[in-house]
């Protein structure tokens, strides 16, 4: 089964194939694909508090910056930030900056939780990022985590 989006998304047998070079597997039948999202990917919970999603970056500009940069940069906006957990990781054999905190996107908004991951190889910066409400974060964190061990390069015909 192939479903394709107006971007141009492939999914086939959960897999989803970015037109960046890469694959990740979907969670599971929880989590549907978010019609419209800035985003190569974005997959909403079925009960509407949580969400994650997989972008590439494939430009000189954004490659030239430091990981730790570009983390700081994609939680731009985010008010009220409270780190819990901060470190450098390896994702697919390469170095990653991953990091846990608490913030709103408003100021009248809930609080949310945000893990990410930045990554960057010498095409492009890879970033996952989930979010869910404090109480139930720890609920879907692990099929997060299977979301973003799943990456894969893929290369081109």
């Amino acid at each position: 089964m192939v479903l394709t989006g107006c971007a141009g998304q492939r999914i086939e047998n959960g897999v989803y194939h970015s037109t960046n070079g890469y694959r990740v597997t979907l969670p599971g039948a929880d989590w549907s694909v978010a019609a419209e999202s800035k985003a190569d990917l974005e997959l909403r919970h079925h009960d509407g508090t949580a969400a994650m999603l997989a972008n590439a970056q494939c430009d000189d500009h954004t490659r030239s910056r430091s990981a730790d940069l570009l983390l700081g940069h994609l939680l731009i906006g985010l008010r009220d930030r409270a780190t819990i957990e901060q470190e450098e990781t390896s994702l697919n054999g390469r170095r990653a900056v991953r990091r846990v905190l608490d913030g709103r996107l408003n100021a009248a908004d809930a609080p949310t939780r945000i893990e990410a991951y930045v990554m960057k190889d010498e095409r492009c910066v890879y970033d996952f990022v989930y979010a869910a409400p404090p109480p139930s974060f720890d609920e879907w964190r692990a099929e997060f985590r299977r979301f973003v061990e799943s990456f894969a390069l893929e290369h081109g015909d």
